[in-house]
């Protein structure tokens, strides 16, 4: 096992890590909160978010967005650190929000669930919405299977998408804040034909969730059923295998020479188990290639 160093720890459910100018913000999911960390540990509570916090990106101007799951909104941190209306979502997510990137520009790209996840229905395909930087809101691309991570290339012009549920990361071109159809950008076996989660879960090779980019143009998996963090290349080949102690279930590039890779890890995604555990982590380790592009 790669040697990792303990960030920060004794949360329900860290995720969605983003280094933002010098300091590490993370969402614990189950715990309903916020957090800024300095990279020696030192952690702020900056937001309560009641209906389960998720993903994070900043706008152009420094405020930050964050992904409201349950009642499916996105929420601006104020300077002020009031919290603001951004963009309700619930007319166009037919499932609980999850991961999402922010552009340059301050578009917010998010995924969701499609279905009731912890009521255990089946599992359906959804699609990935895009919220213009005047919170405006419009379906950018359908057919997914439950869009989790995202990272943007550096030149602006792909949009890499985990399918958790479909054993595979997605790309798209974007165009003037638009996408283009959706192609295989590295597939780790056959699509699951199941709409059962345990059994696409059991028998998928790679279950992605969390994705960060590299330098190099290789994409940072979460793997999150078989402890392991994956580097893939386009076309799906794997340059490294670095296994965790936990499941991982985000990652991300960072640090001042962008080369300490950020691990979000916990024994569980269940909520009240994990809230009676309180065992999820960051966990960092060091690698030779540095972060690339966005988040």
């Amino acid at each position: 096992m790669p040697e990792f160093t303990k960030l920060v720890g004794g949360f329900a459910f860290t995720e969605c890590p983003r280094w933002h100018n010098g300091h590490l913000y993370f969402s614990d999911q189950h715990g309903y909160r916020v957090y800024q960390s300095s990279i020696d540990g030192f952690t702020d509570d900056i937001a309560l978010i009641p209906n389960r916090p998720s993903g994070l990106g900043f706008l152009p101007d420094g405020r930050l967005l964050i992904a409201s799951m349950c009642d499916r909104r996105i929420m601006r941190l104020e300077e002020d650190g009031s919290l603001s209306l951004h963009c309700d979502l619930s007319a166009l997510a037919p499932g609980d929000i999850n991961d999402m990137l922010v552009d340059v520009a301050g578009r917010a790209w998010v995924g969701n669930f499609g279905f009731d996840l912890h009521g255990g229905a089946p599992a359906c395909s959804t699609c990935l919405i895009c919220v213009e930087p005047d919170g405006s809101a419009h379906i950018a691309a359908e057919g997914l299977h439950f869009p989790n991570g995202m990272v943007l290339t550096p030149d602006g012009r792909t949009l890499i998408v985990a399918e958790t549920l479909a054993n595979r990361l997605s790309a798209f071109d974007v165009r003037n804040g638009k996408l283009g159809p959706r192609r295989t950008w590295a597939a780790f076996g056959a699509a699951p034909t199941s709409s059962n989660v345990s059994e696409i879960l059991a028998h998928s090779v790679v279950v992605p969730d969390g994705i960060c980019l590299d330098a190099e143009g290789a994409v940072w998996v979460a793997d999150i059923m078989h402890h392991r963090l994956l580097r893939v290349a386009e076309g799906g080949r794997i340059l490294q295998e670095l296994s965790t102690p936990l499941s991982p279930f985000a990652c991300m590039l960072g640090g001042e020479d962008g080369r300490t890779l950020f691990i979000c890890v916990a024994p569980t995604f269940h909520e009240a188990e994990a809230k009676t555990l309180m065992n999820s982590s960051i966990l960092t380790t060091r690698v030779e290639i540095p972060h690339a592009g966005l988040p």
